[in-house]
């Protein structure tokens, strides 16, 4: 039997007449049996603040009541159902409890747990909403199957234990009902709750098809598929029919807020294919995004990441010297940093940094005890307010004339950065962030208006 994984973000998730859409969407499809819930909209942005120093008991109070204001209004729209009234309630004691220890003292484990209360909410009253609808749901505690390591904020998954988990928990239950669960959250060995970073639900969403052995995973949220570029930045930004994995992994890398930019590896090692569309207008259609496509042009999209960090790095150590790159990579290895781009002279190495790599609790990349080791062996500069766009495509390292339609484009603004011929599928050049949705607007433009 066909086998579908859906995920809902949480603006499909705000309230009761969004969550009854997306029941309709599952109910249309008797192959999808696992949903996979964010947070409501809104919920995990008051519980990341919940987890900041220096916050007030009167905040601190004020926060805990506008996060169970979001969850009770739902509840009252569904009639209060007595066993969710209760979980609800257990999860909201939760969060106080969480958040007054987390003010005396404050752990990452902690941060983890608070932040995962949010999805345990939105599990229970979207299993609530398929039942009133007359379907078999239930509301089931991924951490049972989605084993991590413990690197709280940002852990990672452990592929085979979650497949081995999934098919010892999780699988026999498809038969008989829909299984809501929860994204972004998992458990390490010791059962201590973990997050998987910002974003990490599509993600979730993926790691459970690839271990329940799905063939689809469908990414629901506020738009219609994937676009050229974001439509928001130039109107004239058309929906993609369907893309590669290639395609889209660089898309979602390099800016594309549709997908996170995780998503695409389970999906890639077992060519699950992958769907995203618009849970308020299902009718629209979307993005298919597959391992072949029958049409790879040149000129795919064009992407922005924002908020970019530029690491600059100076040493004559490195002047026909061997081993600094090395050591540089090790040193950031040891503080969980995974760099983007890199150019490099005789003695500069230039690299990229983006706050995908921020932990769940939006804590930044570069910590000082990170720059006090970098700069023991090299003078390092920091420079920010940068953002980063992608020309996405097919060949375009070995097209001719590519760098000349983008770079006439770019002939009046400051490049800091260009890489280009590492992959196929991209071309990337960094820039001021002031400047760059008026670049984006003018490479859609040229390149497919």
């Amino acid at each position: 039997m066909a086998l579908i994984v859906a995920k809902f973000g949480g603006t499909s998730l705000a309230d009761y007449a969004a969550m009854s859409r997306c029941a309709d969407i599952i109910l249309a499809n008797p192959n999808t049996r696992v949903v996979v819930v964010s947070a409501s909209s809104g919920v995990t942005n008051l519980l990341v603040e919940l987890t900041q120093e220096h916050i007030g008991e009167e905040r601190r109070m004020q926060l805990v009541k506008q996060i169970a204001h979001i969850q009770y209004q739902i509840l009252d729209s569904l009639g209060s159902p007595q066993e969710v009234a209760a979980r609800l309630d257990t999860v909201l004691s939760r969060i106080s409890v969480l958040s007054e220890e987390l003010s005396k003292n404050r752990n990452k484990a902690r941060m983890d747990e608070l932040l995962a209360q949010g999805e345990q909410c939105s599990s229970a009253l979207f299993a609530a909403v398929l039942r009133e609808k007359g379907e078999a749901a239930s509301a089931f505690d991924v951490r049972q199957v989605l084993r991590t390591d413990s690197h709280f904020g940002r852990a990672e998954p452990q592929i085979e234990t979650i497949s081995l988990l999934a098919a010892e928990h999780l699988a026999p239950l498809l038969s008989s009902q829909r299984i809501v669960t929860q994204g972004f959250i998992g458990a390490d060995d010791a059962g201590a709750t973990t997050t998987l970073g910002r974003g990490g639900s599509d993600y979730s969403a993926a790691l459970l098809a690839e271990a329940l052995k799905a063939t689809a995973v469908e990414i629901w949220t506020d738009v219609a598929g994937i676009y050229t570029t974001d439509p928001r930045i130039a109107p004239k930004a058309r929906p993609i029919a369907e893309i590669s994995f290639n395609e889209a992994a660089e898309m979602a890398t390099f800016g594309a807020k549709v997908l996170h930019p995780a998503t695409i590896l389970p999906a890639v090692r077992q060519k699950i294919q992958v769907f995203v569309g618009s849970s308020r207008e299902p009718e629209r259609g979307g993005t298919w995004i597959r391992h072949e496509v029958e049409d790879a042009p040149v000129f795919r999209a064009v992407t922005v990441r924002r908020d970019q960090t530029l690491l600059n790095l100076h040493s004559l150590q490195m002047l026909h010297a061997q081993g600094f790159l090395a050591e540089t990579f090790a040193t950031l290895a040891r503080h969980k940093i995974s760099v983007d781009l890199i150019t490099t002279s005789e003695v500069n190495v230039s690299l990229t940094l983006d706050k995908t790599g921020s932990d769940s609790a939006g804590n930044g990349l570069l910590s000082e005890s990170l720059l006090q080791e970098l700069s023991q062996h090299c003078r390092v500069r920091v420079e920010d307010s940068l953002a980063l766009v992608a020309i996405v495509g097919n060949k375009i390292a070995s097209t001719p004339g590519v760098c000349r339609r983008v770079f006439e484009v770019l002939e009046p603004h400051n490049v800091r950065m260009i890489c280009q011929g590492a992959s196929p599928h991209n071309l990337c050049v960094l820039v001021a962030e002031s400047e760059a949705a008026q670049i984006v607007r003018a490479l859609h433009k040229n390149l497919f208006e």
